[in-house]
């Protein structure tokens, strides 16, 4: 699970590591500001329709982030007209695909909306045993679908960047505690952990990753766990 170091992703870096986004509720702020990376964007998205309840956080931030831009006074624009040009220059945005259909789908619409699958249609890869991945690169982001097998630990790992994770189904451990459907995993390079899935069913997670992780942990756990 590993990231291509392009400019774009030392863009998604800056926004996802630098403002320091370590909590749940920091990314929701960073959700209504509208800073965050598209990826990251959707994971929250989607958090927010496994949870509904939720949104009155989002409500909340959204109202004080009005009240603030109201008592922000007035700036006149310098360089109008250069400012006007360069709009008019610009390139217009890439396409984005067309929605999926709207019928009720295992992952939540945003989801199926960016990487275009549902879970019974995605291309997955084993990647170790009782461990199934499918992975792309957007906006600067590694995105990954991940199953993982009932009762299945991943390799112990830390992060040179930031991992967000998203649990779609079934749930799993790790030193924090529990995660289970809709929870999302905030993870940086002070959090070292060995998820484990729980052992009654399956996880299925959605991560979003702005650099590669770093395997811990000692030699003999790492090869128990990659036999698994």
């Amino acid at each position: 699970m590993t990231t291509k170091q392009s400019p774009e992703a030392k863009t998604t870096e800056t926004v996802m590591v630098h403002e320091h986004i370590d909590t749940v509720d920091a990314l929701m702020a960073h959700y209504v500001a509208g800073s965050l990376p598209e990826p990251a964007r959707v994971l929250v998205e989607s958090h927010l329709e496994m949870k509904p309840d939720h949104r009155l956080l989002v409500r909340d931030l959204e109202s004080l982030a009005g009240e603030a831009l109201e008592e922000t006074p007035e700036a006149a624009m310098g360089d109008r007209d250069v400012r006007l040009a360069a709009v008019f220059a610009s390139a217009l945005p890439a396409e984005r695909p067309a929605d999926l259909p709207t019928k009720q789908g295992f992952f939540p619409k945003a989801i199926r909306n960016l990487v275009g699958y549902d879970v019974d249609t995605v291309p997955w890869k084993t990647k170790l045993p009782g461990f199934k991945e499918y992975s792309t690169d957007i906006d600067g982001c590694e995105v990954s679908l991940m199953w993982i097998k009932a009762g299945r630990a991943l390799p112990a790992h830390t992060h040179k960047g930031m991992e967000l994770t998203l649990i779609l189904d079934g749930a799993f451990n790790d030193r924090r505690g529990h995660f289970g459907p809709g929870d999302i995993s905030v993870a940086d390079e002070s959090v070292d952990h060995r998820p484990v899935a729980e052992k009654d069913r399956p996880c299925i997670a959605f991560s979003v990753f702005d650099a590669p992780i770093k395997l811990t942990g000692s030699f003999p756990q790492f090869i128990r766990d990659l036999i698994g």
